[in-house]
């Protein structure tokens, strides 16, 4: 039997998608090169909902999302961050070792600041540059849910407005241009179900002046290098992980195919199953309801519940590959990936092999379980 990917990325890949990679090998500085670059930017626009320039770094979403800071923040440039998990403390500090200054709205981990307190740090701070936001915090299983106010209240103060959208976009409502986001970055692993290794940027006009009258003192981050061989050839500063390109051009194909209406209802639809299934087998989910993620399920361990002997029933003798917590975390939570290509199957898949699991770690769990998760799914797919 084969591994279920279940993990915050990177995710199951379909057999489509990898076959995409098995062709020979073209000049990045060709016309089908060109041909292939431009049809992706397109694509991607498409996925991202906007017309914004759009550039696709062959890096992990780490990458994509330090070169949203290097390219825009400069010494003692203010940046508002909600904080409330590793990747809002991470991107936070990224801003600070840059040289600009983060000024952190934190909540609890499994929670989000509430909104009014960013417009309270407008209020207590002059000359905020920017708003940086982690859409989906992977390490808790929470979603911001007000993204939207967040886009109109940079627009009212005339901050720029920066999305890490690496766990969701593809899996969750995020229409760029409605949204008026200057800068959404993701990565080609996660709900849009590619392999690993190519991150998109959408940019908006006015960030991307911005940019090219303040380039970084960098080579491969630099993003105004990248407007320029785009415009001028259709090409990618440097050389670009082709076959991974093939992927994601295929990947995105899928995503069209299907919808993105469809493919965020799917998205919803697994989730709830999964949070009513674990609710039944007597497990909580981490974060707090108004801010609980369709893409990463977070859970409580319970008592009798030891996060190696679990993890590593459910891959050895399950197939099953789920992630634990880190940081604080650490052995207090599992982490579900519920995205990319997630459907039934995977759902039932992972249940049952989580209720197998606690039985013979000797919990009891409700064998209603998994006929309440189907039910969901019945009803919403």
């Amino acid at each position: 039997m084969e591994y279920l990917v279940m993990l915050p990325g990177p995710t199951n890949v379909p057999d489509r998608v990898m076959n995409a990679m098995l062709t020979h090998i073209i000049n990045h500085r060709s016309d089908d090169f060109r041909r292939l670059y431009k049809t992706i930017v397109e694509k991607t626009q498409r996925v991202f909902q906007t017309q914004n320039d759009i550039v696709l770094l062959t890096t992990s979403g780490t990458g994509a999302v330090e070169a949203s800071v290097i390219n825009m923040i400069r010494k003692n440039d203010k940046a508002i961050i909600p904080v409330n998990g590793e990747f809002g403390t991470r991107l936070a500090d990224l801003i600070d070792s840059w040289g600009g200054h983060a000024i952190r709205v934190t909540a609890p981990f499994g929670q989000n600041p509430q909104y009014s307190e960013i417009e309270d740090a407008f209020d207590r701070n002059k000359d905020i540059k920017a708003v940086y936001a982690v859409y989906n915090e992977t390490s808790t299983g929470t979603t911001l849910r007000y993204m939207d106010k967040l886009s109109q209240l940079c627009s009212d103060r005339g901050a720029f407005f920066i999305a890490d959208a690496v766990s969701i976009l593809g899996g969750d409502e995020l229409p760029v241009d409605k949204w008026n986001i200057d800068i959404c970055v993701t990565a080609s692993q996660k709900a849009l179900a590619a392999p690993p290794g190519v991150s998109p940027m959408s940019i908006s006009s006015r960030a991307k002046k911005h940019m090219q009258a303040n380039p970084p003192p960098t080579q491969y981050l630099n993003l105004k290098r990248y407007f320029k061989y785009y415009e001028e050839n259709f090409e990618t500063p440097f050389t670009p992980a082709l076959p991974l390109f093939n992927a994601f051009s295929e990947a995105l194909d899928m995503v069209l195919e299907e919808g993105l209406d469809k493919r965020i209802a799917r998205h919803k639809a697994c989730a709830d199953a999964f949070y009513a299934g674990l609710d039944a087998m007597g497990l909580s989910p981490f974060a707090r309801q108004d801010a609980r993620s369709n893409v990463v399920i977070a859970i409580n361990y319970i008592p009798g519940m030891d996060d190696k002997k679990f993890r590593g029933l459910l891959s050895q003798q399950f197939r099953i590959l789920i992630a634990g917590g880190f940081g604080d975390l650490k052995g207090k939570v599992f982490r579900i990936g519920s995205m990319g290509e997630v459907s039934k199957y995977h759902v039932m898949r992972t249940l049952s092999s989580i209720a197998s699991v606690m039985n013979v770690l000797g919990l009891k769990v409700s064998p209603d379980a998994g006929s309440i998760a189907l039910k969901r799914l019945e009803s919403a797919i």
